[in-house]
């Protein structure tokens, strides 16, 4: 496993596709603003779901200084359009179905003990609860999450990575390393 990205390193550029529209930049789409960047396993997984509704519902914590959200999923883009409205998400949702950028993150996969950790089983039951149904299976299912705050000069201001599937800072916590 490589090293993992830290505060102060640069952010790595990408290209990348969304459900609706390809060939994009990273550093072009975020326009020297601050960004945000939120890598979850794929759409089917139900706790991405219940996360990806957690930011939609709260994105105005987000949006210090006109900060760009950025959900990164292992789905295909076919999958997404076939489920999801570009004007319902007020954040980019973000293709990458053969992990092309979590590598470069060094979002990594983690083995069977932090896939089946007891904070991820009792997040998958909340997103149970709480209505989100799991679809299909996409990209690595042991992928673990990360999040990453950068600045509007592409450093890094915050890098968490997660050690379960549901483990995800709040959002409130992000908001405060957003420079």
């Amino acid at each position: 496993m490589k090293s993992r990205l830290n505060v102060g390193s640069k952010a790595p550029d990408f290209s990348f596709n969304t459900p609706w529209e390809n060939n994009l930049s990273f550093y072009k789409e975020t326009d020297n603003k601050k960004a945000v960047l939120f890598f979850l396993r794929y759409y089917g997984c139900s706790v991405c779901q219940m996360e990806m509704s957690s930011i939609r519902r709260e994105i105005n914590v987000l949006r210090q200084g006109d900060t760009k959200v950025f959900v990164i999923l292992q789905s295909h883009p076919s999958t997404l359009t076939s489920l999801l409205r570009k004007k319902d998400w007020p954040f980019i949702i973000v293709s990458d179905p053969q992990g092309d950028i979590f590598h470069l993150y060094h979002v990594e996969p983690g083995g069977i003990l932090k896939y089946m950790h007891p904070a991820g089983l009792v997040a998958a039951i909340k997103a149970v609860s709480q209505g989100f149904r799991h679809g299909k299976f996409e990209g690595k299912e042991t992928q673990m999450p990360a999040v990453l705050t950068i600045s509007s000069d592409k450093t890094i201001t915050f890098a968490y990575y997660g050690s379960n599937v549901g483990d995800i800072p709040s959002l409130t916590e992000i908001a405060g390393h957003i420079g």
